[in-house]
């Protein structure tokens, strides 16, 4: 796939960029492409809920502490009828779809995964925003399938849209660092566009601060820009810090502060000129500079998050109610709007379950 040529022009002046200007000249130039592609000032959020089917998982992730080695005695996979209630639970607030996704678990069948998706659009219909890339190579791999085939099976059955988890850096020594057993770059991005060509929109994530380089991080985004050039079909783009605290394997590293955040979500939004929005991370960076966030380049405040186990297992955790996120949203000058996963915007409704 993409080779991406550190010593070109374009890269060194998003590197310099990224390394050298002011804090106020990132996010200036910054929210100036969020300007140009969203003119109106609207700040969209979605109500959604994050459904970890199982938190078994023989990736071995130094930076999870979410994960349970197979039979390990707080290993769990939900059943059906327990999926089925949290989704009842998330439509009941006003909720428009779930995240679903899970560790690497050797002991589910592929059709298990089939029948999970069949059951909830019969039983609790909502969009399924599911099955993260390196979840969906390590289905390919244990199940001897083509990832077309995968991907093609889950549309089938209802899934409707693939998130961006276990992105964390997408160059191959970082990764194999980092997470040696799973997905490389090449496969992580190949299905992402494989999706792309079978209709389903995706959105693509970074997780940065595990010792990685800044020329490391930019080159993530220059090979999502590459991808999102032939297919066009990356909804958003999230990045946060490594959560640390509570990892088995890198508690030395230090979390990243807030003035690195705000650069690397202004580069991204710089060089990611072709993906059409940008989330503002609130759950890892808390409510102020989430709201500073959107003067940086991010034109969308995520989810109220009604449940979140992975950050918060590893010891950072925010919550907020719809009202407070709205009243972040206008406090920073800006009108909320609900939105779908499509980013289509859900026409306004009374607070009920704020």
């Amino acid at each position: 796939m993409d080779r991406i040529d550190r010593t070109s022009g374009e890269f060194r002046d998003a590197l310099e960029l990224y390394e050298r200007a002011s804090l106020l000249e990132l996010g200036d130039l910054a929210d100036r492409v969020r300007w140009r592609l969203h003119p109106e000032p609207v700040v969209t959020y979605i109500i959604d809920r994050n459904i970890n089917y199982t938190n078994v998982c023989v990736a071995d992730c130094g930076f999870c502490a979410f994960y349970r080695r197979p039979k390990h005695g707080e290993g769990y996979v939900l059943s059906f009828e327990e999926i089925g209630r949290k989704v009842d639970e998330c439509r009941e607030l006003g909720g428009v779809q779930i995240l679903i996704q899970g560790g690497h678990n050797p002991y589910i069948p592929f059709e298990w995964y089939l029948e999970l998706l069949r059951y909830i659009k019969v039983h609790h219909p909502i969009h399924i925003h599911g099955f993260s890339p390196s979840e969906v190579v390590f289905f390919a791999d244990r199940f001897r399938m083509e990832v077309p085939e995968v991907i093609r099976q889950l549309r089938s059955a209802g899934l409707d849209s693939i998130p961006g988890g276990g992105g964390e850096i997408l160059v191959d020594d970082v990764r194999r660092r980092v997470a040696p057993k799973k997905a490389l770059t090449d496969d992580w991005l190949g299905v992402q566009e494989e999706a792309h060509r079978q209709g389903l929109r995706t959105s693509v994530s970074m997780m940065y601060g595990m010792g990685e380089s800044s020329a490391d991080r930019v080159e993530h985004l220059f090979r999502v820009r590459e991808v999102q050039r032939r297919t066009g079909g990356f909804t958003a783009f999230i990045c946060w810090p490594l959560q640390p605290e509570g990892t088995p394997e890198m508690s030395h590293y230090h979390k990243t502060d807030a003035v690195t955040y705000l650069r690397t979500l202004a580069i991204a939004r710089i060089v990611l000129e072709n993906v059409p929005s940008l989330q503002s991370s609130w759950v890892t960076m808390g409510h102020k500079v989430g709201q500073v966030a959107l003067r940086f380049g991010a034109n969308d405040y995520g989810s109220l998050m009604m449940e979140e186990n992975v950050v918060s297992a590893a010891g950072t955790t925010h919550r907020a109610t719809i009202a407070e996120m709205e009243r972040v949203i206008r406090d920073a000058g800006f009108e909320p709007r609900r939105r779908r996963q499509d980013y289509s915007l859900v026409e306004p409704v009374p607070l009920t379950a704020a």
